[in-house]
């Protein structure tokens, strides 16, 4: 049986077997370490029985960075369309090819979406390409729709879906959307 545990510094020597597939970003150590600084309940390993990583998840909690356009915000109230309320953010899920189809991808974001429940976040979302198939639909199968389309998102100029998922806080699900792969919008304006 894998477990889901904080994921801890000397785990970082361990996860390269977890990013071999080519779709998983790879980030130098500076920009994990940030992440276990900053958002250590949101930074989570799963591990084999053996003791081997066999998947991870980085996340984080956030808004945008100018202040809100309405006072209490709320989704219904919102004049900026653009507008992130307090939310958590996957930045970063992977399963080692190895530990695939086992349910760790769905295990590690249940605990993600936890933790930003508990924090009061409105929503989950993540960027996942327009082309990853699997991943979109493994997504879907968690509760996750497209909320918009950021066009030529990545540095090969390929679209990302932005996704999410409502939290607690947002009872009326208004923070999510049907027929969001329609919604196009740049980089530039998703902050």
């Amino acid at each position: 049986m894998s477990t889901v545990r904080p994921m801890r510094v000397n785990d970082l020597f361990h996860i390269s077997s977890t990013n071999l597939d080519p779709l998983t970003e790879t980030y130098n150590v500076s920009f994990y370490l940030e992440y276990l600084t900053k958002w250590p309940d949101l930074c989570r390993v799963i591990e084999g029985m053996d003791g081997q990583i066999e998947g991870y998840i980085l996340g984080k909690l956030e808004s945008s960075p100018y202040p809100s356009p309405v006072t209490p915000w709320t989704p219904s109230t919102n004049p900026d369309p653009n507008y992130l309320p307090w939310h958590g953010h996957i930045t970063a899920l992977t399963v080692a090819p190895s530990a695939r189809r086992l349910g760790h991808a769905s295990r590690l974001t249940e605990s993600l979406e936890q933790q930003s429940d508990a924090a009061n976040a409105w929503f989950v979302d993540l960027y996942v390409r327009a082309s990853n198939e699997i991943a979109k639909e493994l997504y879907r199968k968690m509760g996750y729709s497209v909320y918009r389309r950021v066009v030529d998102y990545y540095n090969d100029g390929e679209d990302a879906f932005d996704m999410r998922k409502s939290l607690g806080r947002d009872k009326n699900k208004e923070c999510v959307r049907e027929g969001g792969e329609e919604t196009r919008v740049r980089p530039e304006d998703v902050w």
